[in-house]
């Protein structure tokens, strides 16, 4: 949106000078130019991703962590991305090398998590490389969190009615 608004600026500011100027033809050439800019911009595949809001009123969608499926729920008050360690474990991530040292707050409570990053989190359409993320002991959590560590790679993220669309930057 920031970058269509962007190119209208440009174009107002170009009409401007150029009607300072009284040249009605470079006014048709900058005209033509930022509608071949906008029309292309129109015609790149867009990265979204919407997501209806489950009956219990979270976001429930699945993600490919490294390519194996894995049910997840949108969390934006988590900082991080946060496995379950079952999920961690089909994942293939290496389990073995982590190391549970950070304190986070959980709906069941306090535990400890791992730090990791993942080669790729992919939403549909929507993938992302070297993720940071958590893994917490095994039992600790039932659902793997969407949090901000992911969300905060994407241009923009917003609920209207019952519908979260997720969109990537071009």
């Amino acid at each position: 949106m920031s970058r269509i608004l962007l190119a209208l600026i440009v174009l107002a500011a170009t009409v401007g000078a150029v009607v300072a100027y009284k040249d009605p033809e470079q006014v048709a050439r900058a005209t033509d130019t930022v509608s071949e800019l906008l029309r292309m911009r129109a015609t790149q595949p867009t990265r979204a991703v919407q997501i209806a809001r489950g009956k219990g009123g979270e976001f429930a969608l699945k993600a490919k962590i490294n390519g194996v499926s894995a049910p997840m729920v949108v969390d934006t008050g988590a900082t991080s991305v946060v496995l379950t360690y079952e999920t961690a474990q089909a994942a293939g991530l290496p389990l073995e090398l982590l190391e549970y040292d950070v304190d986070v707050e959980t709906a069941g409570g306090h535990t400890r998590a791992a730090r990791l990053t993942l080669d790729r989190l992919a939403i549909g359409r929507l993938v992302e490389r070297s993720v940071p993320a958590l893994v917490v002991p095994h039992g600790q959590m039932k659902t793997n969190l969407l949090g901000m560590s992911f969300l905060d790679r994407l241009e923009s993220f917003e609920v209207h009615a019952d519908r979260l669309m997720l969109r990537g930057y071009p």
